[in-house]
């Protein structure tokens, strides 16, 4: 038996999220019936990520245990085959972009040390009706800088019960680290706004209400230094809203922590 870890690239917009949900269309129910079917075998992902429904994902990663014989340096091709939907011209809205093999005990989730999220705003007073899935688009003017200085709160080892959505997996602890936030406008498109974030592990919805909360500091609502209290007080209804799901990505799943950064 061989245990495979896959990178997965998807757009997730006509995706009620990643993990398998009965009656439902989801990446991860996807590619387990369609990859099923076309080797004659049960296929089971377990993914590194429950990504909500519309969001995004450049690197998810999912392990498989299989005796499928396939050559890891072809699985990718054999697989995006396999998930082509031949009624956009072959191409998918899910492709496997690299596979590898890895020792019988390595899970996808319990074995990553980390993530790191992009989230993508398009801060301009027209709204580009191409980009309705891929941006938050947000037509007032943002203060960067002070969205920036109140990024500085959110970094480090913290409680973020404050930014945690209720209905999600029931969690033992809400304290979690976040390494790095960052906010910066892309220099060839100042519209263009974009957020990262690595930590080792985030709440339900976590990256979507910090990004909620900056916004509106951005656009006055709040002070940069809220943040503290806000972090401090451990309430949801002390923190901003929850930013649409289409701007967020699922950017890399860490294994080793010198990836961090990368």
């Amino acid at each position: 038996m061989r245990n495979l870890l896959l990178t997965v690239s998807y757009d997730g917009s006509f995706y009620h999220g990643w993990a398998r949900q009965p009656g439902l269309r989801t990446v991860c129910g996807r590619m387990e019936e369609t990859l099923s079917a076309y080797f004659d075998t049960q296929i089971v992902l377990e993914g590194a990520s429950r990504t909500d429904a519309g969001v995004h994902a450049y690197g998810q990663r999912a392990t498989l245990k299989t005796e499928l014989g396939i050559p890891v340096e072809k699985i990718p091709m054999v697989f995006n085959t396999a998930l082509a939907d031949d009624r956009i011209e072959g191409l998918s809205d899910i492709s496997v972009v690299a596979a590898s093999e890895m020792p019988e005990g390595f899970h996808a989730r319990f074995s990553a040390l980390g993530k790191r999220y992009i989230y993508r705003i398009r801060n301009a007073e027209k709204p580009d009706i191409f980009l309705k899935r891929y941006r938050w688009q947000i037509a007032k003017p943002l203060d960067l800088e002070a969205m920036q200085q109140a990024c500085g709160y959110i970094v480090g080892e913290k409680d973020f019960a404050c930014f945690q959505s209720a209905g999600g997996t029931p969690r033992e602890s809400t304290v979690r680290t976040v390494y790095s936030l960052t906010l910066e406008r892309s220099p060839e498109d100042p519209s263009e706004i974009e957020l990262r974030i690595e930590g080792n592990g985030f709440l339900y919805n976590m990256v979507r209400i910090i990004t909620g909360t900056l916004a509106e500091v951005g656009l006055g609502k709040r002070r940069p230094e809220d943040l503290e209290e806000i972090i401090e007080s451990k309430d949801r209804s002390r923190a901003g809203i929850i930013a649409p799901a289409g701007g967020l990505w699922l950017d890399e799943v860490f294994y080793q922590e010198q990836s961090y950064g990368a």
